[in-house]
C-alpha cells in the first residue's frame, strides 16, 4: 500500500533488486518501476478495494496508513498475509518526557496526532495478524516531502537568516530513510519481529544547532557565516511544526532494541545523510520560490 513516495519507494526498489515479485496499490500519481504489477485506486474506496478480492500475499506493506480504518479495510479485502505485516507507525505516538531516550514500552499520548497508528497496531496484536511496526522519529533522505532538510536547505543556500529556537541546544533524533527501509527488510528475516514494534532512527542525538551544522557541511557554507537568529519559543506549542520544522522539546528514542533484535544498525549520520539528501533530491528540484512570511513574523523583520 503505497510504495512510490519517500518511504515506500525506498522499500520498492530494495525489494525489486532482491527479485520480489511486487504489486502496488497507489492512486497512480507517481510513476512505478518497469515490471512491477500496478493497481490504481483510493485506500478509501471500496469499489478501488476490490481489485484486491481473491489476491493472495505472502507479505504486505502499509507504508501509507494512517489511522485503523485505513489498514482494517485492506485487510478486509486481502486476507490475512501468509507471513507479516510491515507497518509505519510513529516516534510521534510518545508523550513528552524528561527522561531520555523513550523506549518501546514508554506512555502513549492520546491526543497525538498520530494516535491512529497505535490503534492501528493495538488492533493488529488483537486479532492475531502477524506484524513487525516500525516508530521512526523524523525521516528524511532523497523523496522526503515533509520539509525537514529542505526547510534548513532553503535559508541556508539563499543566505536568510535561520529562526532558532532558544540557543538551539534542544537534542532530537533524525533517520535516513534508506536505514528505515534496510530495517524494516532486515524483520523478514528473524522470527524475533513478528508481533513486535520498533523504534527505529539514528542511534545519535543531535543538537538543532548540529542540525544547522550538518546542513550548512552539506549545502558547501561555513557554519560560522549562518546567520543565526535566536527567538523565544517559550510561549509555542511544542509539537508545533509551524516556525521552525521540528518539535521544540526535547524528543530522542532508544533503539536498542531493534539493534539487538535485528542485528541492524544505521548507516548513515547527520553529515553524509544530508550531502545525500542535497545533492540527489535538493538540488534536482525547482526551489525558486520559498515562503519566508513566518520567518518574517517571528524575527520581527
Amino acid at each position: 500500500m503505497g510504495g512510490t513516495r519517500f518511504v515506500g519507494k525506498s522499500l520498492v526498489n530494495k525489494l525489486a533488486l532482491g527479485g520480489h515479485e511486487l504489486i502496488l496499490f497507489t492512486r497512480g500519481k507517481q510513476s512505478v518501476p518497469a515490471g512491477v504489477e500496478h493497481l490504481k485506486g483510493d485506500r478509501k474506496d471500496d469499489e478501488a478495494l476490490n481489485q484486491l478480492n481473491g489476491r493472495t500475499f505472502d507479505v504486505i506493506i502499509d507504508s501509507s496508513g494512517r489511522n485503523l480504518d485505513d489498514t482494517q479495510r485492506v485487510i478486509n479485502h486481502t486476507g490475512i498475509p501468509s507471513y507479516r505485516l510491515l507497518y509505519v507507525s510513529s516516534a510521534g505516538v510518545y508523550k513528552s518526557s524528561n527522561e531520555l531516550p523513550i523506549d518501546e514500552n514508554y506512555e502513549i499520548d492520546p491526543l497525538s496526532r498520530h494516535f491512529g497508528k497505535v490503534q492501528t497496531e493495538l488492533w493488529l496484536e488483537k486479532e492475531k495478524i502477524p506484524f513487525t511496526s516500525f516508530r521512526p522519529t523524523y525521516i528524511y533522505g532523497p523523496g522526503n516531502y515533509n520539509p525537514i532538510e529542505k526547510w534548513f536547505f532553503d535559508r541556508i543556500s539563499n543566505n536568510r537568516p535561520i529562526p532558532l529556537p532558544g540557543q538551539g541546544n534542544t537534542i532530537t533524533q533524525l533517520g535516513h530513510v534508506d536505514d528505515l527501509a534496510e530495517a524494516m527488510l532486515s524483520s523478514l528475516e528473524v522470527d524475533i519481529a513478528r508481533n513486535s514494534i520498533y523504534n527505529c532512527s539514528s542511534n545519535k542525538a543531535v543538537t538543532f544547532l548540529g542540525i544547522i551544522e550538518a546542513a550548512a557541511f552539506a549545502c558547501g557554507k561555513d557554519p560560522d557565516s549562518i546567520d543565526l537568529r535566536p527567538f523565544d519559543a517559550s510561549g509555542l506549542n511544542e509539537k508545533s511544526r509551524k516556525v521552525f520544522p521540528l518539535r521544540l522539546s526535547n524528543f530522542f528514542t532508544d533503539i536498542s532494541r531493534i539493534e539487538q533484535e535485528l542485528s541492524w544498525s544505521p548507516k548513515y549520520d547527520l553529515k553524509s545523510g544530508f550531502m545525500d539528501s542535497y545533492t540527489n533530491d535538493y538540488l534536482l528540484n525547482d526551489n525558486e520560490y520559498v515562503d519566508y512570511s513566518i520567518d518574517k513574523i517571528v524575527l520581527n523583520l
